[in-house]
């Protein structure tokens, strides 16, 4: 779990039952009551990066289905005109994990798939129509912290 004086980044974490009809994977402590829409993103290729996207009112909780993603995450401290040399958290989530990653309103998010073929299943507590409200991006290069 990742905080500061402000929110938490928070991790559910799920698991796996197992027999000789296979397996079922589970996330049992995830409350799913706030989630309007859900989408799932697979990149091209390993070496392209999702980013910079934050959003002000909007979260979002992050389910790996296949493969493993680095998400670096960074929060908004001025809206208009973020700071560049704001902290970047880095995180790996991997399916095998069987987690949830919850990133409260508030952040920004840049992302790459670790492996070839990863699937990451995004969760959002808005609908579709209030996406374009609550959109704020940045070039990759903006936050010089990125490593």
């Amino acid at each position: 779990m990742l905080s500061n004086n402000r929110t938490i980044i928070q991790s559910i974490k799920g698991g796996v039952a197992q027999d000789q009809r296979g397996q079922i994977r589970f996330v049992n402590d995830f409350d799913m009551s706030l989630v309007k829409r859900f989408y799932i993103i697979k990149n091209a290729d390993v070496e392209l990066v999702r980013g910079w996207r934050a959003h002000r009112i909007e979260q979002r909780w992050f389910y790996v289905l296949a493969g493993a993603f680095e998400l670096d995450l960074i929060q908004i401290d001025n809206w208009e005109k973020a700071a560049v040399d704001l902290d970047v958290q880095k995180i790996k989530i991997d399916a095998s994990e069987m987690q949830v990653l919850h990133v409260p309103h508030g952040y920004g998010t840049a992302f790459r798939a670790l492996q070839p073929d990863s699937e990451l299943l995004v969760f959002a507590d808005h609908g579709i129509e209030h996406a374009a409200k609550d959109d704020y991006t940045w070039p990759l290069e903006y936050f010089v912290k990125r490593s």
